[in-house]
């Protein structure tokens, strides 16, 4: 009930309203030894277990337009899904169903029905490999010991951080070569099927862009980071029936992984409202088209309630577009 209260305090609604968005990923069906902090079934159930003790969880799009007319409810929260995994439809949804809470999902699009983005081959490729070592010196990405599940995240996070950046043609050579080092077999089932995008949407869930491949947008051209952003909004219409309003930016540092250009993007192709990972909470007086996001994974309920008030005091700025 404390924290209750000082969320409260902190985000009061109307005029002083305070939006906090949490950010995931996946819900696997069971802890990973090697990212032991991606929130299974039982640890998502929990967290969710305190977010309705404290928040009064609404959907995105509702959220967005209540912000803009100072009528946001006191302990605003809204909840989203990056990337498209096909565990946010056999896992994820059953969990917010039961706690009555709808959420967001933004799906990049060309990883339907059987793809796989960038970062889950080199994931998949060091998680699969029977060799004690991963010798990626040709690549002039260095040689790993992979023996352990320890070993195996580090040199999966230091390859990520060492490509992640490159255009993306040159990345994606690496990555195939990677897998082809690793001699591991790679998964076509980590993505949502079209069919499950459905599934969620049927389920009371709503469903938002997040491009075509899910490049850096500041590493390409304007002409392709609007075909990628128009081409998901496209995509997901065209499956749905229905319009597509929201977007999520790909990674979503801004100035680093977007840049102010990409929300006036945004604005353009009609979209009516954009998400970052900016850490924070939203004002009235907040750009829609570079809403904040955070996610603590703290494990017990009192710092992850803790966590969750610091960022309610971030109040991220309106940025001119």
């Amino acid at each position: 009930m404390i924290l209750k209260s000082l969320a409260g305090v902190l985000s009061p609604g109307a005029t002083h309203g305070r939006l906090a968005t949490l950010i995931f990923h996946r819900v696997l069906s069971q802890p990973d030894p090697i990212f032991p902090g991606e929130p299974d079934i039982r640890r998502f159930d929990e967290i969710l277990g305190w977010v309705k003790r404290w928040f009064d969880v609404i959907p995105l799009d509702e959220a967005v337009s209540l912000l803009a007319q100072n009528r946001l409810p006191a302990r605003a929260l809204t909840i989203t899904f990056d990337d498209g995994y096909a565990d946010n439809a056999e896992n994820a949804l059953p969990v917010l169903q039961k706690h009555g809470m709808p959420a967001t999902f933004f799906v990049a699009t060309s990883f339907l029905d059987g793809g796989r983005m960038w970062n889950d081959t080199v994931i998949e490729a060091v998680r699969h490999c029977r060799r004690p070592r991963l010798a990626l010196g040709e690549l002039g990405l260095g040689d790993y010991p992979i023996l352990t599940p320890d070993q195996k995240r580090e040199a999966i996070e230091t390859i990520l951080r060492q490509i992640k950046y490159e255009a993306p043609a040159e990345r994606l050579e690496k990555v195939q070569a990677i897998a082809g080092i690793a001699g591991s077999p790679l998964s076509t089932t980590l993505m949502m099927r079209s069919e499950q995008v459905k599934t969620l949407r049927q389920g009371g869930m709503q469903i938002g862009a997040h491009t075509l491949t899910h490049p850096i947008l500041a590493r390409i051209s304007d002409e392709e980071a609007r075909d990628e952003m128009q081409g998901s909004k496209t995509c997901l219409e065209n499956l749905l029936g229905e319009e597509v309003p929201l977007f999520a930016y790909p990674n979503g540092k801004p100035d680093q992984d977007y840049l102010a250009r990409h929300a006036r993007i945004a604005q353009e192709l009609g979209f009516k409202a954009a998400v970052s990972t900016a850490p924070g909470v939203a004002t009235p007086q907040a750009d829609l088209f570079q809403l904040p996001r955070f996610t603590p994974w703290d494990q017990t309920p009192a710092r992850f309630g803790l966590r969750m008030l610091m960022n309610s005091r971030m109040i991220r700025p309106q940025i001119a577009r």
